[in-house]
């Protein structure tokens, strides 16, 4: 059994999905300690207890510790991930329903069903844009993107919004089974195409989203950006307000959000976002803060080895790649100075010295 500390780097969630997908694509039984130990509430909250049993359903495995609150967790699979039809609903991880995001159970047994025998669909219920963890958006529009360059061939619609903290949202994934990964090279993005954007909200005026859009496209403007930012009321259960902001490169693409609340102005959240997209404008990287974690897992697991440079070296990434270390999957070299990440996959390795 592999033991992994939890508290370890950024202490957070992140620890606890890496794990449960590489459990479920080595067959390796797990056991986690001191879960989010990081975090003001230790153990696992709706969303993560929700991806521990999404992660067990796929590849029938026995579990303890799994209850809202543990900081323990053993996970052992029973049989390689299963391919089929699926369903996940986080509000049924605790009593009187949740928010938490369905993002970070998507992420946490894609690649497991991308890897499995057979094409997988998903209905995944709760929070679709949820502060601190990526949006649906961002999913679709950035993340999907990126990993389909490394044969994953996966999909996502978005049937209702989901906001916090009435959560309500719907997703359906559909995940191509059998993939065979491939590493990926990207140093340098290119000049700026694009910016494209949405301005939404759920059960709210009119006139939100349209203030957000104009005043997203009148910053990006003054700085010199072509945009189209679409303002648009969709379906959800409650009230809700968002925008989300895609940069497309010619070689890469990057994402950038911010979600309403109650007392911030529809001008302040495009502002937020917006102030984002401009940061990340300014350096060279092709690669922003977000994804340059959450592609290391497929990088690592790729039959050829990565090399990729970030907009950032996060905690999120500097853990995810210890994370996969305990794993013995790959060889990962983050150079700070030139904020390059490398990665070598074993099978790649042994290639490489047999050569």
């Amino acid at each position: 059994m592999i033991i992994i500390d939890g508290s370890y780097g950024e202490g957070g969630g992140q620890v606890l999905r890496t794990c449960l997908s590489l459990a479920a694509i080595t067959g390796e039984a797990i056991r986690i300690e001191n879960i989010r130990a990081g975090r003001p509430k230790p153990g696992l909250a709706a969303q993560h207890l929700t991806s521990v049993r999404a992660a067990a359903a796929i590849c029938q495995a026995q579990v303890r510790g799994d209850k809202l609150g543990s900081t323990m967790l053993e996970f052992i699979p029973s049989s390689p991930t299963l391919a089929g039809q699926y369903s996940f609903d986080v509000s049924e991880a605790r009593e009187g329903g949740s928010a938490g995001t369905v993002t970070l159970v998507l992420q946490t047994i894609l690649l497991p069903l991308a890897l499995a025998k057979g094409d997988s669909e998903v209905t995944l219920r709760g929070g679709t844009h949820v502060a601190h963890s990526p949006t649906l958006s961002y999913i679709e529009q950035v993340y999907l993107p990126a990993i389909a360059l490394m044969g994953i061939a996966a999909s996502v619609k978005l049937i209702a919004w989901g906001w916090y903290p009435q959560g309500g949202g719907q997703a359906h994934l559909r995940v191509s089974g059998d993939s065979t990964l491939c590493g990926i090279t990207l140093l340098e993005r290119g000049p700026l195409r694009l910016v494209e954007g949405l301005a939404v909200v759920t059960q709210l005026p009119a006139h939100i989203p349209n203030r957000m859009a104009l005043r997203a496209d009148n910053i990006l403007r003054e700085n010199q950006l072509r945009a189209n930012i679409k303002p648009l009321r969709e379906r959800g259960v409650a009230p809700g307000a968002g925008i989300f902001l895609l940069a497309e490169y010619k070689n890469s693409l990057a994402g950038f959000s911010a979600l309403g609340r109650v007392g911030l102005p529809a001008e302040k959240v495009a502002e937020i976002a917006c102030e984002e997209l401009l940061n990340f404008h300014e350096k060279v990287a092709p690669i922003d803060v977000h994804l340059a974690d959450q592609i290391l897992l497929p990088a690592a697991l790729a039959s050829s080895s990565s090399q990729y440079r970030v907009a950032q070296i996060s905690t999120h990434l500097t853990t995810n790649a210890w994370v996969i270390h305990q794993f013995g999957l790959a060889e990962i070299e983050i150079d700070q100075t030139n904020q390059i990440v490398t990665v070598t996959p074993a099978s790649a390795k042994t290639r490489e010295n047999s050569t």
